[in-house]
């Protein structure tokens, strides 16, 4: 929670560096064949040793048993597929020499390499890269590399040619076939390797294209592909899988939801820190994704039939959820880590990053020490020349090719970070007289936001920041923005929290979310750069944030330290699940108190996966490490008759949608725009108010009347007078399921209508303590 400068992702890390390394890594095994080349050069081993400069004296090449080999070029990085075989070019600054392993489908399960290929550095390395062009039959061949180098943390390097490392541009990673499931060794960490691409993998995207929605006008959905149909209650063939959402998207489409947000479906180790669980007799995982294996690669074991099918089914898989969405009117954008990978700190393991170029990916003190503002034992150096270029081709890939529609930056106030081997003449080609930065001084202009911002491709779609990072870097309302950023507006939740739960202070910092925070975005951007949320992924749910005082994240296993202590919550008068009845109508009158506040503000509303139908994770505010229940979206609980929570949401959403007045372009001013309280025009600003009332000039309408009351009082409300018209109540949250919201063919309505009748003629409404209603106007029936 941003109260105390935290992230939405580094709180579920706090045991990493214990948990993430408990276990051993494979060497995987070399056939017995010569290689093209034979290098004479230090081992690692001798390397801690001797101080011996590192030397690579190479032989005439031989043919290779399996391809022909030539040069290749330096450009594009990654292994790029070309009329009669496969380009491979990887950056690695500080390495003496490079090899590339290819290692079969087979081979792999076996930890063995196929073959392996050195590379001549007078042939196939051009600057800072290494390359290669190969020929011939690549059908289930998967690949990575060798380097050698200087192996001195205290410099920053970690060569060692025993590891068989990923391509940073890998398009596909394989590991293991199934979700969670150990390998036969029971290693957490199988070897992994990078799919070769070839042409067999064209997809059909029928005329697919970005809906390039106003941002003006979304509903975001943050949900997880596991998660959401993993349940059995989701009665799908493939559940916890990217086929398993784009099944599901008509529940979204009925809800109004216009754009899904994806939390990480990057590659990533589900086992990263697999331990028993002895609070619910299972194993912890990380269940959310937040540690980057492959940034290219889409998480394979989301796929129906993961790599058994090879990679490419993940890939269009993938694809298919986009298309699927796109069909539906439903943009879809990426929840990206772009902060820090799964290496970790010193004890992490070393798989591609780090033993690629480890100086160059993370930031790094003066003697090889991690700089850690994301929490989570590295830093992604960000804002590093190379490091930004591949940014910026990780997120163009992903709009180009997955057609994807934008992306959310966990973490994102670390790019505007100073890269570590900051200095003019290494970013600007020329020194300039006191442009001495300190490692991670935040900067005005980072390069990584400008390269990004000014992008042909990638300003063109959504761009949102968590503007905060673990190191304490709070930037909501501040971030780099190039007028085009958004960002998680986490004062607007806490605000929010405290006004609907009765806390006196916060009248006007509450009128000012409705207004879409124009003391934040005032000045350079809009409304709809703010991304306002009541939950998401971290945090309570709407349903334990009207059930829990206290967080209960005993099952976590970490004693309850881990997660958010200011909650800003309010158990209504019980705390958990068992409480009377008078308390549970309280909870969910607050619950819809919530949400009308969420749909009448200006800006654009968020929404958390399962909060449409009251989810419980039974209080645990910090579920990283869950796949059970607790992270599952519940089919049958959104099914059950009593879900009228459902039923709300999805006409407060309509509500929306079809009111000119909500989700403006611009911030709302006096023309449209009055403030009330408990008598028209008369709003109450003061320490101790609990009301707060406006009307909003609609061009569709006419006019509509929103007001709050959270005091545990009730209170007759004076209305606007409006000649010729009457105010006709549309939402009353004080009010039982189906009368909470009164839509036309609701039965029984007129005789539900009468009771209030005499209030309205009057210009006059009661409301109920801890309740909120919206009006609109109809002419009045003279006859």
């Amino acid at each position: 929670m941003d109260a105390i400068k935290c992230s939405s992702s580094f709180l579920h890390h706090t045991k990493l560096n214990t948990l993430f390394y408990n276990h051993s890594f494979p060497r995987i095994s070399t056939p017995n064949f010569k290689r093209i080349f034979r290098p004479i050069s230090i081992s690692a081993k001798d390397r801690r040793i001797s101080e011996a400069e590192n030397v690579a004296v190479v032989e005439k090449p031989l043919k290779s048993d399996r391809f022909l080999v030539s040069d290749g070029l330096p450009s594009p990085f990654g292994a790029t597929v070309r009329e009669d075989g496969v380009n491979f070019s990887v950056y690695s600054a500080n390495s003496v020499s490079a090899t590339i392993c290819l290692i079969s489908l087979s081979d792999l399960r076996q930890n063995k390499v196929t073959e392996e290929i050195q590379l001549d550095p007078s042939r196939n390395r051009t600057g800072h890269v290494w390359h290669v062009f190969l020929k011939g039959n690549f059908k289930d061949m998967l690949y990575g590399y060798r380097f050698d180098g200087k192996f001195s943390p205290e410099d920053g390097h970690y060569y060692d040619s025993s590891n068989i490392l990923l391509d940073p541009y890998a398009k596909a990673i394989i590991s293991r076939d199934e979700f969670g499931v150990l390998g036969p060794d029971e290693n957490c960490w199988p070897q992994m390797a990078c799919m070769v691409p070839t042409r067999d993998e064209e997809f059909d995207w029928e005329g697919d294209m970005h809906l390039k929605l106003p941002q003006k006008d979304l509903v975001i959905y943050e949900m997880h592909v596991r998660g959401f149909t993993r349940h059995e209650s989701s009665k799908i063939e493939f559940p916890g899988t990217y086929q398993g959402v784009a099944e599901k998207l008509d529940h979204l489409q009925e809800l109004g939801i216009n754009c899904i947000e994806l939390m990480p479906c990057h590659e990533f180790n589900e086992l990263e820190y697999h331990s028993y669980n002895t609070i619910l007799g299972d194993h912890r995982v990380n269940f959310w994704g937040y540690s980057t294996i492959g940034f290219f690669s889409p998480m394979i074991r989301y796929s129906s039939a993961s790599s058994r099918s090879f990679a490419g089914r993940a890939i269009n898989e993938f694809k298919i959820l986009v298309k699927e969405a796109h069909k539906r009117g439903i943009e879809v954008i990426m929840d990206v880590v772009l902060n820090h990978t799964a290496e970790g700190n010193e004890k992490g393991p070393i798989f591609s990053f780090r033993g690629v170029d480890n100086s160059v990916y993370y930031m790094v003190a003066p003697k090889g020490e991690f700089y850690n503002y994301s929490g989570c034992g590295n830093t992604f150096n960000c804002n590093h020349p190379v490091v930004r270029q591949f940014i910026v081709d990780c997120l163009r890939y992903w709009v180009t090719e997955m057609h994807v529609d934008g992306f959310r930056f966990d973490l994102g106030s670390i790019m505007s970070r100073s890269s570590s081997l900051w200095d003019a003449a290494n970013v600007y080609g020329a020194d300039i007289e006191g442009d001495l930065l300190t490692t991670g001084t935040p900067i005005t202009c980072p390069p990584v936001i400008d390269m990004i911002s000014n992008d042909p491709i990638l300003r063109g779609v959504k761009l949102i920041a968590e503007a905060w990072d673990a190191g304490g870097l709070y930037q909501v309302g501040m971030f780099p923005h190039w007028g085009i950023w958004s960002e998680w507006n986490g004062k607007f939740r806490d605000v929010v929290r405290q006004f609907i739960k009765g806390t006196d202070g916060f009248a006007g910092a509450f009128a000012e979310c409705l207004c879409g925070s124009p003391n934040l975005y005032q000045g350079g951007r809009k409304p709809w750069n703010s991304i306002n949320f009541i939950c998401a992924h971290d945090g309570f749910t709407l349903g334990d944030l009207v059930t829990y005082n206290n967080k209960n994240n005993l099952a976590n296993g970490e004693e309850n330290n881990d997660g958010e202590n200011h909650n800003y919550s309010w158990n209504c008068g019980e705390e958990g699940d068992f409480a009377s009845i008078s308390v549970k109508r309280l909870r969910k009158r607050q619950m819809r108190n919530f949400f009308v506040s969420l749909m009448v503000s200006q800006g654009v509303p968020m929404i958390y996966m399962g909060d449409e139908y009251g989810h419980t994770k039974g209080g645990n505010n910090n579920t990283y490490c869950h796949d059970n229940y607790l992270n599952y979206f519940r089919w049958d609980k959104k099914e059950e008759a009593d879900s009228d929570f459902f039923r709300f949401c999805r006409l407060l959403i309509k509500f929306r949608d079809e009111c000119e007045s909500l989700g403006l372009y611009d911030f709302p001013t006096a023309k449209r725009l009055q403030w009330h309280g408990l008598a028209p025009e008369v709003p109450d600003w003061s320490e101790i108010s609990r009301f707060v009332a406006f009307s909003l000039v609609d061009s569709v309408k006419r006019e509509i009347y929103v007001a709050f009351n959270t005091s545990h009082l009730a209170t007759l409300v004076s209305l606007p007078s409006r000649p010729g018209y009457r105010w006709e109540p549309f939402v009353d949250t004080s009010k039982p399921s189906p009368y909470d919201c009164m839509t036309p063919d609701l039965p029984e309505r007129e005789t539900a209508m009468k009771q209030y009748r005499h209030f309205l003629d009057a210009n006059m409404y009661p409301m109920l303590s801890y309740s909120s209603i919206i009006l609109h106007l109809s002419p009045v029936d003279d006859s």
